[in-house]
Formats: C-alpha cells, structure tokens, sequence
C-alpha cells in the first residue's frame, strides 16, 4: 500500500505542473516513507486561510462559510486541502519532512482532516495545535513524525501588548522542544507576527514587541544551554532587513565569525544575495517566511549541524502563474480578491535541512 501511496502523491504533483516540460523539485521515485536520508528536513508554510466550513460565533470567519461572502464550500475546502498535501509531498521530496510549520489554520480540525482526507493518512504525522485569541481564529500549528522526532515540551507563548502598542489580539506564538531520532535537541518558534494592515510603519511596533518575547524566550533556553539548537520560522511580515529582525530579534546577517549566543537569520542570504522572495507585493518578491537558528546549529564540528546553502525557498512551477498586473510570475493562490482561483496560498513555503 505504500507503493500505491507515494506513486499517486508523485503523479497528482506532476499533473499539476504550470507547463508539461517544468518538472517539480526535488521529487523522487521513493517506495516508502521509511528514512533514506542523512539530513532532517523542516518546512514552514502558510497556507492561506486554511478555514473549515462551519461558522464559528467566537470568530470572524463568515466570510468563508458556505452562505458567506467567498462562498467557502465543501469542495474548495477538499481541493484545498488536495492542494497543501501535494506541497507537502513535493517539498519532501525523497520522504515527507520531519517536521512541518504551518500558520493560518483555523483549528486543530482542519489539521486532523488535512491528515485524514488526503494520502497524508498513511504518514505517522502528529498535530501539536493551541487555539490563539487572533479575531479572525488563525492560528500557528506543526505536524512532525513521531518516527524522526519525539516532542518532550510544547506551549503556546500569548501576544498580550502593553497600552502603548494598542489593543487587539493577534497569534499566538508556538515554541515545541523535542529529541530528533538520533538524539539531538531542537527547539522549534513556529511564528505568525502581526499583519502590515494599516501601514508598514504604522504596525511596527506591534512586530517589534513580538521579536522582543521571541527573543526573551530564547535567551531563557540558552541561559539553560548555550549551545542549544534552536530554529525560528514562520511569517513574520517584515523582511530580514527591517527593525524587528535586526534589532528586537538581534538575527545576524553575516556568517563567516559563528558565536552561539548569536541568532543568524539564513533567509537574509535568501533575499538580499540569491535575490528570492516568498511574497509578492505592488511587483516585488521579499521574504516574509523567514528561517532563523543559532550558532550552534551552524557549527559544522556538531553531530547536527545546517549551512546557509540549507535554507530554501520552495518555488516549484505548479505554485507559479503569470502576473496579469506586473512582469513575470505571482504565487497561485485559493481567491485572487473574491473569485475563486483554486491555487494554494499567497506564500511560497521554505524549508531548512540539517545534517547529521
């Protein structure tokens, strides 16, 4: 049964392909799921309002309901969550990543039917998933197999903002420690900062108060460990050059003097040196999906250890279409304003790999 599951997950990915010639990444002629690579893989992706189709009166998710304003139906959820499973799939190549990141889900509800009703139910994934305060219900979430990684602590970290920000609720922050299959200690922030709606310099301070309580939560583990391996991803909305990343997070941008105290933000080699983005906005790719680790995860001497050519930005050609308004192509997402698109999300996903 396996066999049957990885070959229809490889054919429906390369169906999908933007032109017959295109091939997407990283696919493989894998027979199984069981481990075949020397390197742990992790992604982040959001997904783009990953709603159910039930109205919920706590939140502010008409819209996507069956009467609501998208006209959020059985089906666009279904083919919605057709289309998360493939990127899955494509993203893990030769096996499924070890651990998945994912933000804009609803609950944990849509987590558990993205698992059951896809082919994704053959995988030994598990959902780790807290319900945040945010108005609209999008929260954080993670799948990890339980074969390649063992959590031991996971807490949602809550956004309160002090009376000089401003009020409003936003995501919660996920911190999940575990031990990798070959013992190895990583601690994983899986983030969702506050939209630029209303202005990028309107709302940042809002993303800087965040970067502070990620870094607080990180100083506190390596207060316990120094050399603790920790991993930062998620849609941040600012870019690795913005104020937030370089001077509430304090993530490096240069890489050639390694210290473990230190967070180095690998997706500023992304953006500003291999010139790639997650989002486009009014024309421009950036990177908003952004992957941050320690130093120690950069020590090449550790029995686990990652480089700066390990970050990626997943942007296969079935993700792409042409851009009908600027040059080049735009990420294929579910709605472009209210009509239906059917694509996948208004992000590209990343993924890191670690070596061991």
């Amino acid at each position: 049964m396996k066999k049957i599951f990885i070959v229809i997950g490889l054919i429906s990915i390369i169906i999908v392909s933007c032109k017959p010639k295109e091939q997407v990444k990283n696919l493989s002629n894998s027979k199984s799921y069981e481990t075949r690579q020397d390197f742990y893989r992790i992604m982040f992706y959001n997904v783009e309002n990953l709603f159910d189709t039930e109205n919920d009166p706590k939140i502010n998710d008409d819209e996507f309901t069956p009467d609501g304003a998208r006209f959020w139906t059985d089906y666009r959820l279904k083919e919605k969550l057709s289309n998360i499973y493939k990127v899955i799939t494509a993203v893990g190549g030769w096996e499924l990543p070890m651990v998945v990141c994912l933000s804009e889900v609803e609950n944990r509800k849509v987590l558990e039917m993205l698992l059951n009703n896809t082919p994704l139910y053959k995988s030994d994934y598990k959902i780790i998933h807290y319900d945040s305060p945010d108005a609209r219900g999008i929260d954080v979430g993670m799948l990890y197999r339980e074969s390649l990684f063992k959590p031991y602590f996971h807490k949602p970290i809550p956004v309160n903002y002090p009376p000089n920000i401003g009020s409003g609720k936003t995501r919660d922050i996920l911190l999940v420690s575990g031990v990798t299959k070959t013992n190895d200690t990583l601690h994983i922030f899986v983030n969702h900062w506050p939209s630029r709606w209303g202005g990028q310099m309107e709302t940042e301070e809002k993303r800087m108060f965040v970067a502070e309580l990620v870094k607080k939560n990180v100083d506190s583990i390596m207060k316990l460990n120094h050399e603790a391996k920790i991993i930062i991803v998620g849609d941040l909305n600012d870019h690795p050059t913005d104020r937030s990343l370089l001077e509430s997070l304090k993530a490096k941008t240069e890489y050639d003097k390694i210290d473990y105290s230190n967070l180095y933000n690998l997706s500023y080699y992304l953006q500003e040196v291999k010139h790639k983005g997650t989002h486009k906005y009014d024309g421009i790719w950036g990177v908003l999906d952004q992957i941050i680790v320690s130093g120690a995860l950069l020590d090449k001497n550790k029995k686990i250890y990652t480089t700066i050519d390990d970050a990626h930005i997943f942007d296969a050609p079935f993700l792409l279409e042409p851009d009908t308004k600027y040059t080049g192509y735009v990420v294929k997402r579910t709605y472009i304003g209210f009509k239906y698109n059917g694509g996948f999300s208004d992000h590209l996903p990343t993924f890191l790999d670690l070596k061991y």
